[in-house]
């Protein structure tokens, strides 16, 4: 029987790490299930899919074939996508967020088809509850697995236009860059070593790293997007020359984060080590300001008003540090500037745009 993979979106996240471990798997299909068109068109007509890797002062290219694409929006395309799942040993979502998981109630149907299979379900959307949400929606199947992921790489989506990197699919507009970085946590259950994706590391408690993740790396990679943005930085990489933020935003890791994520789950493993968080950490921000990877402020400071949930990045960090009674002072003095800046968009839309707006702005922003 083939060994069947399945990726649900057919973002970086899919393709740096899902489809190229598969890949190396030697999976006997990779299948993408996409919904953009153009895309689906330009993979169809070559059969592959050019990913690029920003390595520590270069980038490396890699082209993967074979590579079969339907749109689950077509209903003939549909019909093959349901049969594929029904045989797939492995399904990977990558979508927007967890609300997409309603678009996917087809995978249902297919799961149903062969409810006896051993299947492999894996969820990317950087959600500590993802798993258990497509569980509700598709339900219990008796051998299928559904598998929370921490996935700490970074990546983004370019344009040809802008880049001399070639697309993502010949002809296509769009191309995919992620960061050489490559460990990916995911929830461990029996018979997983069987399944063969590359560069996939199951944890037995996976539920320290999706905190790590969300409330160390997530939290100060957003922060230190906010101060970049406030030095008119228009990439990440450009903060490294403003050598104070970029400090900061270790301390921010090392010194509230870290404490307070080590102290929690002290004696889970060795990564809640101070001394490995810390190597970890300072690393991190030297990957989050990467020249190759050379990613936006832009990118990284979008959806501020999702971000500043409850449970999300920097509300969840400032709590995790007071639950475990470690004073949050960096991490709300940039949570303060994030909701400054935030507040300041919204009504300067009603200001005219002069110069003397430019600087009212930055006189509230500098006083914080």
């Amino acid at each position: 029987m083939s060994k069947i993979f399945l990726g649900i979106g057919a973002g970086p996240i899919q393709t740096g790490i899902f489809v190229a471990g598969a890949s190396k798997g030697h999976f006997d299909r990779i299948v993408l299930a996409e919904v953009d068109a153009a895309l689906v068109e330009s993979v169809r007509k070559s059969g592959t899919i050019t990913v690029h890797t920003a390595c520590a002062d270069s980038v490396r290219t890699d082209c993967y074939d074979r590579i079969e694409i339907y749109n689950p929006s077509v209903p003939a395309d549909l019909e093959i996508l349901k049969g594929i799942a029904a045989d797939a040993l492995a399904v990977n979502t990558a979508l927007p967020s967890t609300a997409f998981y309603k678009h996917c109630l087809w995978l249902k149907d297919a799961f149903a088809a062969k409810p006896e299979k051993i299947r492999y379900v894996y969820t990317s959307e950087n959600s500590t509850t993802a798993a258990d949400e497509l569980r509700k929606v598709l339900g219990e199947f008796p051998q299928t697995h559904y598998l929370d992921t921490v996935i700490g790489k970074m990546s983004k989506v370019f344009l040809t236009s802008e880049s001399d990197l070639s697309p993502l699919s010949p002809g296509y507009t769009k191309g995919h860059l992620v960061e050489e970085f490559n460990t990916i946590y995911t929830s461990c259950v029996p018979g997983l070593e069987s399944v063969g994706i590359d560069g996939l590391y199951p944890k037995k408690n996976l539920y320290p790293f999706e905190e790590a993740k969300l409330y160390g790396h997530n939290a100060s990679h957003f922060l230190l997007g906010m101060m970049a943005e406030r030095c008119h930085c228009k990439y990440m990489n450009e903060a490294v020359n403003c050598t104070e933020i970029v400090k900061l935003t270790e301390r921010i890791l090392t010194e509230e984060c870290g404490v307070a994520l080590c102290k929690k789950f002290a004696g889970v493993d060795p990564y809640f080590e101070s001394e490995n968080f810390n190597s970890w950490a300072r690393e991190l921000v030297k990957r989050m300001t990467s020249p190759v990877l050379c990613d936006s402020v832009e990118r990284v400071i979008r959806d501020i008003d999702r971000k500043f949930g409850w449970e999300d990045r920097v509300i969840g960090a400032i709590r995790l540090c007071l639950s475990q009674g470690v004073k949050p002072v960096l991490l709300s003095k940039g949570a303060a500037l994030a909701a400054a800046s935030f507040a300041i968009n919204q009504f300067s839309a009603q200001w005219q745009e002069s110069d003397e707006r430019a600087a009212v702005i930055d006189s509230i922003l500098s006083n914080i």
